[in-house]
């Protein structure tokens, strides 16, 4: 399954850079979205990925947040993330 990071999770003064939201390919509802939370994700460079596992959803939309083990880089915003 196929996503697109859409954004650090983040509140007004604070960002979390090891959390991120994603916009998953075919969910469009919340419930949809839970059924996701424990899958592991993974972010692709090229030279190493980053692996992270869904820890929620996100909004009534069908996006999702996933935690990451380090910091994900800026570059990563609007990457595609494998779901597994």
């Amino acid at each position: 399954m196929k996503g697109i990071i859409a954004n650090y999770r983040r509140s007004r003064h604070v960002t979390s850079g090891n959390q991120v939201v994603i916009h998953v390919e075919g969910v469009s509802s919340k419930a949809e979205a839970q059924k996701l939370v424990g899958k592991k994700v993974t972010w692709n460079t090229g030279k190493r990925s980053l692996k992270g596992e869904v820890t929620g959803s996100h909004g009534n939309s069908g996006a999702i947040r996933a935690r990451f083990e380090t910091g994900m880089p800026g570059q990563s915003v609007g990457q595609e993330v494998t779901i597994s």
